[in-house]
């Protein structure tokens, strides 16, 4: 086997390597063996057209021909002409799917399943990286910037997965077939040296084949040192745990106890993927000993953290599950409450963090590896555990307060209250104006509540809506309260602000509404139930709901007024469609506008994101920079080649060499811009030729006139005059002569000849060859130094 095949073999099985770090992301994988049969048909073609041999972009060229063909056989057969070849309704095929594939991920948590978009994204992307890797390693002969479009599939994968101890073995894979890849082009080298150097002196006597292995040997040592030296370093580095992107399952404690900490990661991102969709999916579904139903709201978390521009849960501390959950913060034992039962069913498809329940529960009976926070009484997934198909029992207490026991709470402690009412100076002062404003005649925290709950739910005259466009941003709040259109989210956020403002304790809770019933006894919850809501502390009562968004949800009893013309919802009404039939289908929300019924379009699937997100309005002055400068350079690329042969000619016929010392650059610079110039114009140089006989190969081919003509042999003769002569003498006129040259083949050329002499010339191929030449000489000199420190002389003692 050739050592050019060899390198492409290489090639192929790093790719291979380096793309099973993908196969967490899908299930089922068989896209993998697909990938891997049209990335060796691809290296074939590759090989075959490098034997013929075809120059370096054709070779490239009829690869990816080949590759389109059987993308297309295989994904856009119906769509291309003849069942083989792409035309415009194959692209415009692989748009939709590439569309869908889009979206799909958006939708599904990890695995995904293996839609037809999904698949062309997987496989599509595998033979291109593919494409890549062989072009650079195998066509140009360059394998080390091929670890380049291996690094981006690597990373792709690595920032997707879930993480875990897997993800050593990815990497692990990626970096072997780089390596491979590396040790293959290193010895494909060393071949055509004609001999090995050797690390060691030769002494007489010794074997052969030993001093051959040496630089095998240097090479395993250098490897490894690298391969060490990556995987220890990054444990030195700080981590970023706990962003906003992190995927579900990446642990929440520390330690193998019952401690550890919960990061403040946005449980609105998790939601976003699974909740974001067209068509209601059901989520859950439940039966309960319960025949109250109407708030059984199935909480998620609490975000109890505001920055001023997003709600988030606070860093807290987690621990082991207890046998029974201590009693809710706050509530007293003159407070009317019932415990219940509910067994809960999550779908296979939902993956979510924090385990969906009612509040406040008091046990919880589920498999699996989860944690508790005791003051959200929540409990979320660790290291990877999730919902997904999970099946739970919860038991859990219907607090049933009255008005004048919330209307009689006591101060909060000032511990809770502190943390609780706590206001970024960022919030704009609208905000406690408005609610000042609102609850002016109020005379408790209880009667503020309710004015606020009221006045976003009938009497401020707000639209839910769930298209809204609001914004993000510190300002996103006081154009809610402008422009009184949103959604849930919109509402719960500024209802909480507003309540913290006027020194009540507030949070925000994220969940489902209590869903629709169906035939068989249990409830089903669905996507279009996803829901955020306000809840207030009041001593003695503790955490309690309120609702203001219009049409969502219920609102709860002890915040009910009796004021003849009020239409706030029936709070025995849960969150259903009009119809009270028992219903095998998931729910679907009643808060459709006039004109999204209409048009049939799907109403109240919100999903509860964080509409006041941590960004400011619009985009920021460095990105809108940015991009303009990424706009310019692209227009810019494709005129690189025009400007280096400018810059490059000005340099050449710039100098004017005046005495003997520089007599020969100048005049061999002269030449070597005729040489660039004819083959700009379509002249190839022949470097084994003489002077002479070069200029008259381009006078001939290029058809100049004599005077142009007359030009060119002055500089040929200039050249061998340096070249030859024992004492060379500078020529006066030679970039002149060049000039006359340039001219007679402009004269002589065709439009299309002429510009792309100017836009696209042929010459600026040297920029590629010197990059080239100077990455091996680099390469090859930090081997050399690498060498001398990992492997002593065998002649040099210690001694």
């Amino acid at each position: 086997m050739s050592g050019r095949a060899r390198l492409a073999l290489c090639a192929t099985a790093a790719t291979l390597m380096a793309s099973c770090a993908l196969l967490p992301l899908v299930d089922p994988a068989t896209w993998f063996l697909q990938a891997a049969f049209l990335l060796v048909i691809q290296t074939g073609v590759g090989a075959a057209a490098r034997r013929v041999p075809l120059a370096r972009p054709l070779t490239i060229a009829v690869q990816a021909l080949v590759t389109l063909m059987l993308l297309t056989l295989s994904f856009a057969r119906e769509q291309a002409i003849a069942g083989l070849l792409p035309g415009p309704e194959v692209f415009r095929h692989f748009g939709n799917l590439l569309q869908v594939g889009t979206d799909d991920v958006g939708q599904y948590s990890i695995p995904a399943p293996l839609s037809d978009g999904i698949r062309l994204m997987m496989v599509g992307g595998v033979v291109v990286i593919g494409l890549a890797v062989d072009a650079l390693a195998v066509t140009f002969r360059s394998a080390a910037p091929a670890g380049l479009p291996l690094l981006a599939l690597y990373s792709v994968a690595a920032g997707l997965a879930d993480g875990g101890t897997a993800g050593w073995v990815w990497f692990l894979l990626a970096a072997a077939g780089y390596l491979i890849l590396l040790l293959a082009e290193g010895r494909d080298r060393l071949s055509q040296w004609g001999r090995v150097f050797g690390g060691g002196s030769r002494t007489p006597g010794s074997d052969p084949s030993e001093n051959a292995l040496a630089p095998v040997r240097t090479g395993r040592r250098i490897g490894a040192v690298a391969l060490g030296i990556s995987l220890v370093v990054p444990l030195a580095l700080p981590a970023l745990d706990g962003g906003l992107l992190d995927a579900a399952g990446t642990g929440v404690g520390t330690g193998s106890g019952g401690g550890g900490t919960i990061s403040a990661v946005n449980p609105l991102v998790s939601l976003r993927d699974s909740l974001n969709v067209d068509e209601d999916r059901e989520v859950l579904s439940y039966r309960t000993n319960s025949e109250q139903t109407q708030d059984l709201y199935l909480r998620i978390v609490a975000l109890d953290e505001f920055d001023g521009t997003a709600w988030k849960p606070a860093k807290r501390h987690v621990e082991d599950v207890p046998g029974s959950f201590p009693t809710p913060p706050g509530l007293g034992d003159d407070v009317q409450r019932t415990e219940i039962q509910t067994r809960i069913s999550a779908a296979d498809w939902y993956a979510q963090d924090w385990l969906p329940m009612p509040y406040p529960a008091s046990q919880v009976g589920i498999n699996g590896k989860w944690r508790y926070e005791p003051v959200g009484r929540t409990l979320v997934g660790d290291h990877g555990q999730t919902t997904r198909g999970q099946e739970y029992t919860v038991k859990s207490l219907i607090v049933q307060p009255t008005a004048e026991q919330l209307a009689g709470a006591p101060e909060a402690p000032e511990v809770l209250k502190r943390e609780f009412t706590k206001v970024p100076g960022s919030l704009p002062p609208v905000v406690a104006r408005t609610a000042r404003d609102i609850t002016a005649d109020a005379d408790n925290n209880y009667e503020r509540a309710v004015k606020l709950q009221d006045w976003f739910a009938l009497e401020g005259g707000f639209t839910y809506d769930t298209e809204v466009q609001v914004g993000s941003g510190s300002q996103a709040i006081a154009r809610f309260l402008r422009d009184k259109e949103g959604f849930c989210v919109h509402f719960s956020f500024a209802m909480a602000s507003m309540a913290r403002t006027l020194g009540i304790p507030a949070r925000v809770a994220v969940g489902f509404t209590p869903g629709s019933p169906k035939s068989d006894g249990t409830t089903s919850v669905g996507l279009r139930d996803a829901h955020a809501w306000p809840e207030l502390y009041f001593e003695g009562v503790g955490w309690t709901r309120f609702e203001p968004t219009p049409n969502r949800g219920s609102v709860p009893e002890y915040t009910r007024t009796d004021t003849p013309g009020t239409t706030v919802p029936d709070p025995d009404v849960p969150s259903r469609s009009s119809s009270t039939a028992p219903s095998a289908e998931p729910s679907s929300s009643e808060s459709c506008t006039a004109a999204q019924k209409k048009l049939e379009q799907p109403c109240g699937s919100e999903s509860p994101q964080a509409a006041f997100g941590a960004t400011n309005d619009g985009p920021p002055w460095f990105l809108i920079l940015g991009l303009t400068l990424a706009g310019l350079a692209t227009l810019a690329v494709p005129l690189l080649p025009m400007l280096w042969r400018m810059r490059a000619r000005s340099t050449r016929l710039g100098s004017h060499g005046r005495t003997e010392a520089d007599a020969a650059a100048t005049t061999l610079a002269a030449w070597q811009e005729v040489s660039d110039t004819a083959w700009d114009f379509g002249i190839a140089p022949d470097e084994s030729q003489t002077p002479r006989k070069a200029a008259a190969r381009i006078v001939r081919i290029g058809q100049l006139d004599p005077e142009a003509a007359a030009s060119v042999h002055r500089v040929a003769d200039a050249v061998e005059q340096v070249l030859y002569a024992p004492r060379p003498r500078p020529t006066a006129g030679l970039g002149d002569d060049v000039r006359r040259m340039a001219a007679g083949l402009r004269a002589t050329a065709g439009r299309g000849a002429r510009l792309r002499a100017l836009l696209a010339p042929r010459s600026a191929v040297r920029v590629a060859w010197a990059v080239s030449e100077g990455w091996i000489a680099l390469k090859y000199r930090a081997a050399a130094r690498w060498t001398a420190v990992v492997r002593r002389p065998s002649g040099q003692s210690s001694g």
